[in-house]
């Protein structure tokens, strides 16, 4: 967890599917850059799959990676970038479907008050309700 003037900060990195689901999850310090931190989690990416991303993962080295890996990122290019990569913002929308895990997970009392102050324990706070997540997905609504 880091530590800033308001206290204990922590920040969440998911991956999810094409349903919202997650696939993987990480805790970070809350002063930690986003892109950076993230590139253990997208070895989680297989050919054929895209990487939707806001602005803090866009680098031509995580680019460059993705391609080895056969999967491509679309991620919103930063405005002052010289030679701008290819971007579609009609599969950007899709994004949401990360923000929506995120706002599914605030539904959990103790993740979203961040009861447990030892990143592994929250970390499995937060694993908890993903679970639940996966689990609700699977639910039949008859």
């Amino acid at each position: 967890m880091g530590r800033l003037r308001g206290g204990l900060t922590t920040k969440i990195h998911a991956l999810v599917d094409a349903e919202g689901r997650p696939i993987a999850l990480k805790l970070t310090e809350g002063q930690a850059h986003d892109g950076r931190s993230s590139d253990d989690m997208l070895s989680a990416l297989v050919p054929g799959q895209t990487l939707l991303a806001d602005r803090a993962y866009d680098s031509d080295e995580r680019r460059d990676r993705l391609a080895k890996q056969g999967a491509w990122a679309n991620v919103r290019p930063m405005p002052n970038r010289k030679n701008v990569p290819a971007f579609s913002s009609f599969l950007y929308r899709y994004r949401n479907l990360v923000e929506r895990f995120f706002n599914k997970i605030k539904h959990f009392r103790a993740v979203a008050a961040r009861y447990d102050k030892d990143p592994a324990n929250y970390l499995a706070s937060v694993k908890l309700a993903a679970v639940r997540i996966w689990i609700r997905s699977y639910d039949s609504t008859t």
